[in-house]
C-alpha cells in the first residue's frame, strides 16, 4: 500500500510547508515517483520547533526479511517495532499525491493518482527513526469509501491546521487524527 509519492511540485510543497508553519529554505528537487529507499523530505518536531528532516523512506529491522515503509495506524502506539518512535519522533511527509494499482484484467495493472481535490497537496503522516540517515515509515488505515475501490489500507492524510496536534500533541491526541479523511477530500485519477 502507498509504495510511491509524487513530489513533483515543489513550489506546492514549499507552500504545504508554509501553511503548516516553517520556511524549509530551498524545496528539494521535485520527483513525481518517490519509491522506498529513496529520499524523503519530511516535516518533524526538534525542541518543540518544527524542523525539516530528510529521510530515507524504509527500515530494515534485524528480525524482518523485508524493508518495512508502512505502520498500520491501528497499532502503531503498541508495536514494539514503532511505539517509541510514534512517542518521540512523529513527522509528516508533504507530497502532491500518491499512487496505487489496481487489477482491471489487463496484462497490467492500472496505476491510480490519488491527490487533493483542490490541488492543494497532502501531508502524509509517519514517523521517524533518527540518525545519521533518519528513516521513514509511513502510517495507513481503513480506507475511506473512495480509496477501498483501490486497496484495502490508506495513508493516514493530516490536514496542515492540524498538524502541530500530530507532531506535539500525546500519543492518544496524534491517535485521534490517525483515520481515513473524507471521501470529498480525495481525488483520484488514472495515471501513465
Amino acid at each position: 500500500m502507498c509504495g510511491r509519492l509524487n513530489v513533483l511540485d515543489s513550489p506546492l510543497v514549499q507552500a504545504l510547508c508554509l501553511a503548516v508553519g516553517i520556511d524549509i529554505g530551498i524545496p528539494p528537487p521535485g520527483n513525481a515517483d518517490v519509491r522506498p529507499t529513496q529520499r524523503v523530505m519530511t516535516l518533524g518536531g526538534a525542541d518543540g520547533q518544527l524542523a525539516r528532516i530528510d529521510t530515507t523512506w524504509g527500515i530494515q529491522p534485524a528480525w524482518a526479511k523485508k524493508l518495512l515503509i508502512n505502520a498500520q495506524a491501528e497499532s502503531v502506539a503498541e508495536k514494539r517495532t514503532f511505539k517509541g518512535a510514534f512517542q518521540h519522533t512523529r513527522c509528516l511527509v508533504p507530497c502532491v499525491g500518491y499512487y496505487e494499482w489496481r487489477d482491471e484484467g489487463g496484462p497490467r495493472k492500472q496505476k491510480y493518482h490519488f491527490h487533493d481535490p483542490d490541488g492543494q497537496g497532502l501531508l502524509m503522516a509517519g514517523i521517524y527513526y533518527p540518525g545519521d540517515t533518519p528513516e521513514l515509515v509511513t502510517l495507513t488505515t481503513a480506507p475511506n469509501a473512495l480509496a477501498a475501490e483501490y486497496h484495502h489500507r490508506m495513508p493516514v492524510l493530516v490536514h496542515p491546521s492540524e498538524a502541530h496536534q500530530y507532531l506535539f500533541g500525546s500519543v492518544e491526541e496524534a491517535l485521534a487524527l490517525c483515520i481515513a479523511i473524507n471521501d470529498e477530500e480525495l481525488a483520484v485519477e488514472k495515471a501513465s
